[in-house]
């Protein structure tokens, strides 16, 4: 589990699958009002507390976004209490709900597969691997500094994804970024064949 934070009132969480199986939680579970659930939430909560001092008592706007060869990323944002006044000496405090979260949770799912490399050399040397598998696809961001290669699963061959994982996996590192997130906040430098075009310009070191 991954914790940043965005603002003054918003964080980005990264749940890897391991970290769902660890907890007994399956991808479909996020979309239930089951305990677990709202175990794994609590822990999220209390751990974004202990590690940015994110505060989240009362309304919240929660985001899943589930992405397949990644986990989850859940960005939470914190609202502002609109309480009627009281009078009678009534404190803020005493108007607190007794449930803690106060949660509007949507969710949405992207089969977009996103990669990030901290080293260019290290995504030549992917490209060049993924070359034998596929060459024809895939898109080149820049992001926070980082190299980000996203690929469509419809332009994929279902037996391939896997093994693409796989290789992925081994030279980069699953990235809490959404499609949405890329598309407004990263630079396109390869908009197609972004794994063709790495192996035509630049030639492994080993």
């Amino acid at each position: 589990m991954r914790i940043e934070r965005l603002g003054q009132d918003k964080i980005r969480i990264f749940l890897t699958f391991d970290d769902l199986s660890e907890r007994g939680i399956q991808r479909e579970d996020m979309w239930q009002e089951i305990p677990k659930v709202h175990d794994l939430f609590t822990e999220m909560m209390d751990q974004a507390y202990t590690e940015v001092g994110f505060d989240a008592t009362g309304p919240l706007a929660v985001e899943v976004f589930a992405l397949p060869a990644q986990g989850m990323v859940v960005i939470v944002t914190k609202g502002k209490y609109d309480h009627p006044h009281m009078g009678g000496g009534a404190s803020y405090e005493d108007e607190l709900p007794d449930e803690v979260y106060e949660m509007e949770v949507t969710l949405e799912t992207s089969d977009t597969i996103l990669y990030s490399f901290d080293d260019f050399e290290v995504l030549i040397e992917a490209a060049h691997v993924l070359h034998h598998m596929l060459f024809d696809i895939g898109s080149l961001y820049k992001y926070n500094g980082k190299w980000i290669l996203r690929m469509e699963p419809e332009q994929l061959e279902e037996g391939k994804v896997p093994g693409l994982i796989a290789v992925l996996a081994e030279y980069g590192e699953a990235t809490s970024v959404t499609p949405a997130m890329l598309e407004e906040y990263g630079s396109l430098i390869m908009e197609d064949r972004a794994v063709e075009q790495i192996c035509s310009h630049f030639k492994r070191q080993s």
